[in-house]
């Protein structure tokens, strides 16, 4: 039986009171509401809870023993409810993300140990993959992506570098061999190293500079899937040939000489990542304070979230 929990907890504050005026007094309520929800519950139930006079408000036998067995059971409901207040007050609970491999490595090294370490009740889970992913369907709170591959409708805040770059690079030995390039169309003949996405494309290397865009799609003996790209990296370093990747994840290779830049002067800019989630009237908390997190360490970043009512286009390096 469906029976209002409104009902019931008028009925409740109508016995302990010992009538409905007084009742009426200590809940901030009406007395003639409590008296309909008592006369609701009382016809839904079929039997009268309360004998009434007009002097007196009396527990019907019926009406104590049931007063009796739903006293403890309220009880337990509001020790429910406060365990509900506490995750509230104290931020707690599990956190999922679904990241690509690259925000893996390049952004969130810099915000995880401090984020757990700010809120230590919180469990945080990333799934990091190159795949297109539903986030209701795959159990994620939330996500990491590029601005052309944001779920349309989801709210996203930035995170990480605002500015990143796509960069070309081989190993010295390996251009000692083949020559340096001068221009993109030079890569054509050069041993290129590229990524193929999880839907199977291999994307061009879309260069530029000085607004002069420039699309090439040389050949190469070696192809990875974009979770591989360590040992894209790795491969270049050996001489292999040229590869492409985020500067951020070459940079201390090419630090230390082990790369050596190519065409550096059309490595194309592009708009960095964001994190991103559904829109919700109510945010889970471990998830709200992973979303003040991120803008109160992006202070210098523009931190309005924004509504997407489409993807925008932006470099489809930016995913590899």
């Amino acid at each position: 039986m469906a029976v209002d929990f409104g009902d019931i907890s008028a009925f409740l504050t109508v016995a302990k009171a010992g009538g409905f005026r007084d009742a009426a007094r200590s809940a901030g309520d009406s007395a003639s509401r409590l008296s309909e929800a008592v006369r609701r519950l009382e016809a839904q139930l079929g039997v009268r809870l309360f004998h009434r006079t007009t002097r007196s408000v009396e527990l019907t036998a019926v009406g104590r023993e049931l007063a009796d067995r739903l006293t403890p059971a309220i009880a337990e409901v509001d020790l429910a409810l406060d365990v509900v207040n506490g995750y509230r007050e104290r931020v707690a609970g599990r956190l999922k993300l679904n990241v690509p491999v690259s925000a893996a490595r390049l952004v969130l090294p810099d915000i995880v140990p401090s984020f757990l370490a700010a809120f230590p009740d919180i469990q945080l889970e990333i799934i990091a993959e190159d795949t297109f992913v539903d986030l209701v369907a795959s159990g994620c709170d939330a996500g990491i992506r590029y601005d052309e591959r944001l779920e349309q409708d989801m709210i996203a805040v930035p995170i990480g570098p605002r500015r990143q770059r796509y960069a070309l690079a081989a190993s010295p030995a390996y251009l000692n061999r083949h020559g340096r390039p001068d221009h993109p169309r030079d890569l054509l003949n050069h041993n290129c190293i590229r990524s193929r996405f999880a839907s199977g494309a291999i994307a061009p290397w879309e260069l530029e500079k000085d607004g002069d865009v420039f699309n090439v799609d040389p050949t190469g003996q070696l192809i990875v899937g974009t979770g591989a790209s360590d040992l894209m990296v790795a491969s270049a370093i050996d001489g292999v040939g040229i590869m492409g990747l985020f500067e951020d994840w070459i940079a201390p290779h090419l630090s230390t000489g082990a790369l050596e830049p190519v065409l550096e002067a059309w490595w194309p800019n592009f708009s960095g990542p964001y994190l991103y989630y559904p829109g919700r009237r109510l945010v889970p908390a471990p998830l709200r304070a992973l979303i003040d997190f991120v803008k109160a360490r992006g202070a210098t970043v523009p931190d309005q979230a924004v509504r997407l009512q489409s993807a925008t286009a932006s470099s489809s390096m930016a995913s590899a």
